[in-house]
């Protein structure tokens, strides 16, 4: 039943947590066998419809064939394949016997699939034969699935006895710097994505679908999320890299009314000018996340399809965090009040909250939710000191206006101090991206003599715009405008793209790196 605001949803809301629990039986298991469950569409042509009994026949027979593999409770199984519904079967075999999945992006490099298998130690791999020559000595042993996906594997049900605290998925951080670390979440932790009821507010047997890749937390949670609550999965299969006229093509054709998209795609959308007559929609709820969703892409969604499209916040350790709801006012550029039934705060270095307006810390109260991890696979002294205390640290900056909005301002380290000025990234690339000839933006500190720093922002231009002075100027001039005289961009380089991790955020790291290793010496 929709809220009718912010406070009538907190007020109501309840955690409900059962003593035993899996995920498998909860997503999948449940539902009627001639419910629909899957729309499939793959770039090649491809089209497939499942109802629920096809899918659990298919998860039962994903189970057998691990069990036979010998994957018992507890095994790591690794997965490599692209979007199928044999590749949601396999998720669902690995948590019918208790084991813990491991999901990987065909897209991630040779030597990143190679680092995650040996970390976390993986018994199987399960990839197809395009993939199979990629693991090298890494993969202790190969299970392929192809066109026969598992032969005449048994269909009769199985389940393994599982805790709601038992482990279940191990996800790897995108490792922006360092080697990426396991972070494991036990089965319990889809109980804390209430997104899909407080943001997308998914309707039972509605279309839905997810842009993200089934490997992090931003494309699995949108899978099992909508799934839990009754929603019909669209699954599009691209060829690579993302096409937006392809995803817009194919979101409109299939009638999908519910969304999960992340801003580095809705920047690719915009790109489209007269998007709303080429590609007709009836989207009800669009929602975003992955990293902070700029003004201007909202305004664009809300020009072409007159859905203001709704953000929110987390990370892989927790989230969301932070949202946007149906039920309450937008306000572009905040990323919305803490979720119901989070215990979130902003507070200093000494974890004591900050005053309404003053920047601070986004951070979490530990074990407040479902969704709080186990910890740090195989790294117990670092799951100590990140987990073990009374607060979960997100390292990311924000500062909360009078009406409780939250307003993101950066990586807790990434504030630009400029001549004794604190100047927070995000507001900079956010007023660099309303100049008609930006595509994308990032902003670092860049060191300078007379003013210790200087903001220098790196622009992405878009479509039938060249680089130049005199551009650069004008923009220097447009956000100085719009923010004040000491907070805009006082040098700007031009790049073809911005160094973006896997999951498509922006690598400021390696800008500030860039920078500091340009800086003369003494």
């Amino acid at each position: 039943m929709p809220f009718r605001s912010y406070e009538e949803a907190c007020s109501a809301h309840r955690w409900v947590v059962p003593s035993r629990y899996n995920l498998a039986t909860d997503v999948c298991d449940k539902h009627p066998r001639d419910k629909p469950a899957m729309v499939w569409e793959s770039f090649d042509g491809s089209y497939r419809e499942f109802v629920w009994g096809e899918l659990q026949d298919l998860a039962n027979q994903a189970a057998h064939t691990l069990a036979a593999r010998g994957i018992e409770r507890g095994d790591r199984v690794a997965v490599v394949l692209p979007p199928a519904p044999e590749t949601a079967a396999i998720f669902f075999g690995v948590w019918k016997l208790g084991a813990i999945l491991l999901s990987m992006s065909v897209l991630y490099g040779d030597e990143s699939i190679r680092h995650r298998l040996t970390d976390s130690g993986a018994k199987l791999v399960v990839t197809d034969a395009a993939n199979a020559g990629r693991f090298g000595t890494a993969a202790t042993e190969l299970l392929l699935v192809g066109d026969e996906a598992f032969g005449d594997a048994s269909t009769h049900p199985i389940i393994c006895d599982t805790s709601a605290d038992d482990p279940a998925q191990l996800y790897y951080t995108s490792g922006t710097t360092g080697l990426a670390k396991g972070i494991v979440h036990a089965h319990r932790y889809i109980l804390g994505h209430e997104e899909f009821l407080y943001c997308h507010e998914v309707e039972d047997g509605e279309r839905f679908h997810g842009m993200g890749e089934w490997a992090w937390a931003a494309g699995i949670a949108p899978l099992l999320g909508p799934w839990r609550l009754g929603a019909v999965q669209c699954v599009y299969r691209r060829e690579s890299g993302f096409d937006p006229n392809k995803q817009l093509d194919f979101l409109s054709r299939r009638g999908v009314t519910n969304v999960f998209t992340t801003p580095t795609a809705m920047r690719a959308m915009m790109s489209i000018t007269d998007a709303r007559t080429r590609y007709p929609q009836v989207f009800r709820r669009v929602c975003s996340a992955g990293e902070p969703l700029n003004p201007e892409a909202i305004r664009w969604f809300r020009e072409q399809y007159g859905v203001t499209v709704l953000d929110y916040y987390g990370l892989t350790e927790s989230y969301p965090l932070v949202a946007n709801y149906p039920f309450m006012e937008v306000r572009e550029g905040s990323m919305g009040k803490p979720m119901p039934g989070w215990d979130v705060e902003i507070l200093d270095e000494d974890e004591n909250p900050v005053g309404r307006g003053e920047r601070g810390e986004i951070c979490l109260r530990a074990h407040s939710n479902p969704h709080y991890p186990l910890g740090y696979w195989q790294r117990p002294e670092e799951t100590v000191e990140d987990f073990g205390g009374e607060w979960f640290h997100t390292k990311d900056a924000a500062r909360q206006d009078e009406d409780g909005y939250v307003w993101y301002e950066g990586r807790a380290d990434d504030v630009i101090i400029s001549a004794g000025y604190r100047i927070g990234p995000f507001e900079v690339e956010s007023a660099c991206l309303e100049h008609a000839a930006v595509r994308e933006a990032a902003v670092v500190a860049s060191p300078d003599e007379l003013r210790g720093n200087i903001v220098k922002a790196f622009i992405v231009l878009a479509e039938n715009h060249d680089p130049s002075d005199e551009l650069a100027d004008d923009i220097k001039r447009f956000v100085r405008e719009r923010l004040s005289a000491y907070a805009y961009p006082r040098e700007i380089e031009f790049l073809g793209d911005l160094p973006k991790t896997l999951t498509g955020k922006i690598r400021r790291i390696e800008l500030r790196r860039r920078e500091h290793e340009r800086a003369p010496t003494n």
